[in-house]
């Protein structure tokens, strides 16, 4: 059917823009639901993994003597203000002049602690070159000497080999 004043092939060209404009709209929309959905799906995962760890948590604290968590976060602190090698924060963990955990709170704080000792190897490095300019082998002694730092040689030397210049 044609309305008053339009000819056949007007009528039919309008139903076919219609469709393609209604076909685009049913592209544009689909994936959206899709990824909100997908979203959805994968916040609502991370959330329950989320919650299982605090779970898991609680109950691992529950089961771990006070001072050892107390040890862990004292570390957790140490970590934070400067730089450690994992011998250097067991001796001021444990000396008498220090914190004075008992060796196997030490050990649990160690072991439960989350951080990359070549970086802060690296860390300790930069210090040092701020403070006093020092040849690479005379950091690599001061960072691994048993007086010094106490890093490992190979925490020293990926310290050394990743300066800025």
């Amino acid at each position: 059917m044609t309305a008053c004043g339009e000819d056949e092939e007007q009528a039919q060209v309008e139903p076919e823009e219609t469709e393609d404009i209604e076909a685009d709209a049913d592209v544009d929309e689909e994936p959206e639901v899709e990824g909100v959905e997908e979203e959805d799906e994968a916040e609502e995962a991370e959330e329950a993994e989320e919650a299982e760890e605090a779970e898991s948590s609680e109950e691992e604290s529950d089961d771990v003597p006070r001072e050892f968590q107390n040890a862990l976060r004292a570390a957790q602190n140490y970590i934070d203000l400067m730089p450690f090698s994992e011998k250097g924060l067991f001796e001021q963990l444990t000396s008498e002049y220090g914190d004075q955990y008992p060796d196997e709170a030490a050990q649990y704080a160690i072991d439960n602690l989350e951080v990359d000792y070549r970086e802060q190897a690296l860390k300790a490095a930069e210090a040092y070159q701020e403070l006093m300019p020092m040849s690479d082998k005379e950091l690599f002694d001061q960072l691994t000497s048993e007086y010094g730092d106490q890093y490992t040689e190979e925490q020293a030397q990926y310290a050394v080999d990743n300066l800025p210049n």
